[in-house]
């Protein structure tokens, strides 16, 4: 049955290698049940269901990638968007967590329509792949200052904006040695580094008395909290003023980060499986991304952000990992991971901050593969990579890029006919911050 499903003998690999990279994937990725739910608590979602979803999209998203599209590529809730989500959506605009979880459904349902009718090809062509690379630095920016900043390493300052913090404090220490402990074991590449690196973390915080929680009942109640509290009416409009430029821009954030999050995913291990065809082509291109969409949707009703395609799934594919029993196993110890997401609460923020800065310096590993000599790259990238972490929205550094992008090449007479959705969506951008000028 699992050689007619997967193919494994006609991808040179055989179920031991496929579970032990299944399961190296999952080690290098866990990290996300404990991290999720400490980013969206902040938005106001219970901990407990939060981790539940984490763990049901995981799940979810993984288990389809193996069996529909048969690529060793793991699915989980993304980074950066979690803290766009929160940051920038929940607290940042005001909108209740269950009407930004509707943004999210209706992100995935657009993915999914893009998909079907071929726009995505449009939009991928249009858009320059060096700008894919700068948007995934800045995300890990925006996410490593977070981290810096919730624990208070980074603080406000009046007159530079922001300065050091006390290094002192207990949450500052304890995420300098969590920083440490985590930076030595992936120096090691050890694979469950991050996992490692935030229990290690934690237990010394339970045992200095850093950690003040009080234990939830283990309860079905708990665990769904989050599930199905998505309000689409709200997301659309329906009730208050109509679908306003604000949500629509949230819902495009949503759409375009996954977007160019999975490209990058995608290309980046599916060449290091030497799963890509001759002519640079994905086969089953429109599986993984429909896997993704569906991933999207379901976990936005479970109760948690944008599902996307994890670079973590890199680690599998070194392990031996070619076909979607790798991500069938991820999927699977997702599911026996819903056993602790009660417990997530109980992991303080010095635990989980040295993750998101680390996860922050390793998301800047594309920006090697830009040329940073030709200002046709280097002007859209730098503004996207800047104005991300600076202006604490995903939104306005991709504004800053694709306008950059679309104004240089019609200043340098290089545009075409083909680079209309760029053009469009650079008109866009610029309609919104004269709108918000206006407001």
């Amino acid at each position: 049955m699992l050689e007619r499903l997967f193919k494994l003998k006609d991808h040179g690999t055989a179920l031991r290698t496929e579970v032990v990279a299944g399961i190296t994937t999952f080690l290098t990725m866990a990290y996300i049940v404990l991290v999720n739910p400490t980013i969206l608590a902040d938005a106001g979602m219970p901990a407990a269901g939060a981790a539940a979803a984490t763990c049901l999209a995981a799940a979810f998203g993984s288990i389809m990638m193996g069996l529909f599209a048969n690529y060793p590529i793991a699915l989980a809730p993304g980074m950066g968007l979690n803290a766009y989500f929160t940051y920038t959506v929940v607290q940042g605009m005001g909108l209740p967590w269950q009407t930004a979880l509707g943004c999210v459904f209706l992100s995935g349902v657009a993915f999914l329509i893009l998909t079907v009718s071929g726009v995505r090809k449009l939009i991928v062509g249009a858009i320059p792949p060096s700008l894919y690379a700068a948007i995934a630095a800045g995300i890990g920016l925006f996410i490593a200052f977070i981290g810096l900043k919730s624990v208070g390493v980074i603080v406000a300052h009046p007159a530079t904006t922001v300065t050091l913090g006390s290094l002192s404090s207990p949450a500052a220490l304890l995420t300098l040695f969590g920083l440490a402990l985590t930076g030595v074991l992936l120096a090691w590449r050890v694979r469950a580094a991050m996992l490692i690196g935030i229990l290690t973390t934690t237990a010394l915080a339970w045992a200095i008395g850093a950690v003040a929680w009080t234990p939830g009942d283990y309860s079905l109640e708990a665990l769904t909290a989050t599930a199905f509290r998505l309000d689409v009416p709200a997301a659309l409009g329906i009730g208050g003023k109509g679908l306003t430029l604000a949500l629509i821009e949230i819902i495009v954030v949503f759409l375009f980060v996954d977007l160019f999050d999975n490209v990058g995913t995608l290309v980046a291990v599916t060449k290091r499986a030497g799963l890509v065809q001759p002519d640079g082509s994905i086969p089953r291109l429109n599986r993984i991304l429909l896997t993704d969409s569906a991933a999207t949707i379901v976990g936005s009703m479970a109760g948690t952000t944008t599902t996307v395609s994890y670079i973590e799934s890199a680690a599998g594919v070194a392990a031996g990992g070619r076909t979607g029993l790798t991500a069938v196993v991820v999927g699977l110890l997702f599911l026996v991971a819903l056993v602790f997401a009660p417990f997530a609460s109980a992991i303080p923020a010095a635990a989980t901050a040295p993750a998101l800065i680390l996860v922050g310096a390793l998301m800047m590993a594309p920006l090697a593969d830009n040329d940073w000599t030709d200002p046709l790259v280097a002007i859209p990238g730098f503004l996207t990579l800047i104005a991300i972490p600076l202006t604490f929205s995903i939104a306005n550094g991709l504004a800053f890029g694709i306008i950059a992008c679309a104004v240089l090449k019609l200043g340098r007479g290089q545009a075409t006919a083909a680079d209309w959705p760029l053009l469009g969506l650079a008109a866009l951008f610029i309609a919104r911050f004269i709108w918000l000028s206006a407001g």
